[in-house]
């Protein structure tokens, strides 16, 4: 019964090679082998990739931690800070899942796990229920605390660590580990020298709203608001919108405003 089966193929390759019934015989059939090795690649990279997506994001997170230097162990400095899950809704630490394996990215696709957002400045559809937070404590005492957030810029969804101080307003450090905005321009917002000018500025008001934005130009340091400002991006107007937009919500009442409003009970 196979070789009945099979008798069709055979007939379309024992045609001549000019025959177009040939040519695409061939073609499908080299179509089909090259999905099958695309596939199966694909598949038997997956595990690496994502480990090495994971020791990105460990290296990321230590950069914004502030420990250590630059000679000490990624793994060493890792292993002080400690992983946690917020419920944005309640803002409070909970116990739901594994924070050392849970991915938001893949909560924010199941609407078992995220919520559909009304009201979206930062441009990602659906909200995670649940989100990691970066512990860092010296000596008993919280140091600071690293958010990840992400929203969309011009071209891209932009992906960073934003660590705040333990008074839940001061910023500490910021970084875009992930990012495809246009190169020279938009992608300055991955550069040492920009994400620099974050260190101390105000990010939320003492009423809990967020107030940190990025501006149209430079800022004078004499400026009323110099504190919670940060330099546009030059020639890059909609991925600085995208910044701001995205701080504005995640540092918000949907985001972790009702944890940051809890810091002081850690």
């Amino acid at each position: 019964m196979s070789t009945d089966l099979l008798a069709p193929v055979r007939a379309r390759f024992d045609l001549p090679n000019e025959d177009p019934r040939k040519i695409f015989a061939v073609a499908v059939a080299l179509c089909l082998v090259c999905s099958v090795l695309v596939t199966a690649t694909a598949v038997t990279l997956r595990p690496l990739q994502e480990r090495n997506a994971a020791q990105a994001l460990r290296r990321e997170v230590v950069q914004v931690s502030g420990l250590g230097g630059r000679g000490m162990d990624l793994d060493a400095a890792f292993r002080q800070i400690e992983t946690r899950l917020v419920d944005l809704d309640s803002g409070e630490l909970v116990e739901a899942a594994d924070p050392d394996t849970y991915s938001y990215r893949d909560a924010g696709n199941d609407p078992a796990r995220s919520s559909a957002l009304v009201e979206d400045p930062a441009g990602i559809r659906r909200r995670p229920d649940l989100m990691p937070v970066y512990l860092v404590r010296q000596q008993g005492r919280l140091r600071r605390v690293i958010l990840p957030v992400y929203g969309q810029g011009l071209w891209s969804t932009m992906h960073g660590l934003l660590a705040v101080a333990p008074d839940g307003r001061t910023a500490k450090a910021l970084t875009f580990y992930e990012q495809r905005e246009t190169a020279g321009l938009g992608s300055e917002v991955a550069s040492r020298k920009w994400l620099g000018q974050w260190t101390g500025k105000t990010l939320i008001a003492p009423d809990g709203e967020p107030v940190i934005a990025v501006a149209k130009g430079n800022v004078e340091p004499a400026s009323p608001n110099a504190d919670r400002r940060v330099d546009g991006l030059s020639g890059a107007t909609l991925t600085s919108n995208g910044v701001t937009n995205l701080m504005q919500f995640w540092l918000g009442e949907r985001g972790y405003g009702p944890f940051l409003a809890r810091l002081n009970a850690l």
